[in-house]
């Protein structure tokens, strides 16, 4: 997202807007005091470099802290940890070092691992271990050995990666009412859901306010475009690159979040949004980040475990959105894991039909 340090006149320029999103859990025990926001900042800037990418602006509320990074964003919970960066970062290098100052936290187990990542454009401009995903499953693998690898819709087209680790569940000879309980002891008890909406071929126009020459903030750019009425709730941190490019992180009292990015360039135009605020119905959300950006295709995931409001409407979504939009789904999927479902579905749209 860093636009200013590339040369955006030159024809062959290129930015990558694919983010590698890598999210952790870690298990909480009764004896266990530690709180991955008792982090400090220097040490938060120390792992970072491993992954190409600074802190450039902070907010944090009772619940959670929102890093807004030169190349995405970074969210620290209690137990959870979520990177998400883009252009040629390297995520995955900060693993052993994170997991060593959850350590220090008293974090030991890891509950759920999830990396996931839409296709790169141009993965040849990569660097290791992201120059491909059968790379990134190795180095994953290396440090997470019963980890599970997937590729949601086609290969040889536009496919969205996904690696999953969650700690096994002991099953033990019990009767039924108590293995019941055994087994539910073991799901991850706070609500949890994600969704992605991963937009290309925007409209020129609306991408025209992501450019330093058409406002000089980042406030400016999120108030004309709408994006502080997607999720009113939220405290945003903003910030419009120089020449182009922005980004934006949202928080609310909930401890929910929201998080935008955008490349601008109309040769390449992508942005990406995401949040895990918890809705029974998800459709409403993707309605209005569609109109605000107006894409040509899409890509929308959304992840639910058993505990979350979304977890029951999977199947609600693919039926409304499907018939009460104009969009043709071009591929839909839905996974049942151990503990979460997930749903990725793909749309198109000619650009000329927002006229």
């Amino acid at each position: 997202m860093e636009e200013g340090m590339l040369d955006v006149a030159n024809p062959s320029h290129y930015f990558e807007g694919v983010e590698k999103l890598l999210e952790i859990w870690f298990e909480e025990r009764p004896e266990q005091n530690g709180d991955l926001r008792n982090i400090t900042r220097p040490a938060w800037e120390e792992l970072l470099r491993h992954v190409k990418c600074e802190i450039i602006s902070f907010k944090k509320n009772d619940l959670i802290d929102a890093f807004l990074l030169s190349e995405s964003s970074m969210f620290v919970s209690k137990r959870r940890w979520i990177l998400k960066t883009c252009g040629t970062t390297t995520p995955l290098r900060c693993l052993e070092q994170l997991l060593d100052l959850a350590k220090q936290q008293g974090y030991t187990v890891i509950t759920d691992v999830f990396y996931s990542r839409k296709n790169f454009t141009r993965p040849e401009v990569q660097i290791s271990p992201h120059k491909g995903f059968y790379e990134e499953v190795t180095y994953l693998d290396s440090i997470f050995p019963e980890g599970r690898s997937y590729c949601l819709g086609s290969i040889n087209l536009e496919c969205w990666y996904l690696y999953t680790f969650s700690k096994p569940v002991v099953v033990k000879a019990l009767p039924d009412l108590l293995l019941a309980a055994e087994q539910e002891d073991h799901l991850n008890t706070d609500p949890d859901q994600t969704i992605e909406i991963l937009m290309q071929n925007l409209d020129k126009d609306v991408m025209l306010a992501f450019n330093k020459d058409r406002f000089a903030t980042g406030a400016e750019s999120t108030q004309h475009s709408g994006i502080d009425q997607i999720l009113p709730d939220m405290v945003i941190d903003d910030f419009l690159f120089d020449p182009c490019g922005y980004s934006m992180n949202g928080i609310n009292e909930q401890g929910e979040y929201m998080t935008i990015h955008i490349t601008p360039e109309e040769k390449f135009s992508y942005v990406s949004f995401e949040s895990n605020v918890a809705l029974n119905n998800y459709t409403r959300l993707i309605n209005q980040v569609i109109r605000t950006f107006k894409p040509g295709k899409f890509i929308v995931t959304i992840f639910a475990n058993k505990s979350s409001l979304a977890y029951d409407t999977m199947k609600e979504l693919e039926i409304e959105y499907s018939t009460l939009s104009n969009w043709k789904r071009t591929d839909m999927q839905c996974c049942s894991f151990p503990t979460y479902n997930l749903l990725f579905a793909q749309y198109s749209r000619s650009v000329e039909d927002w006229a």
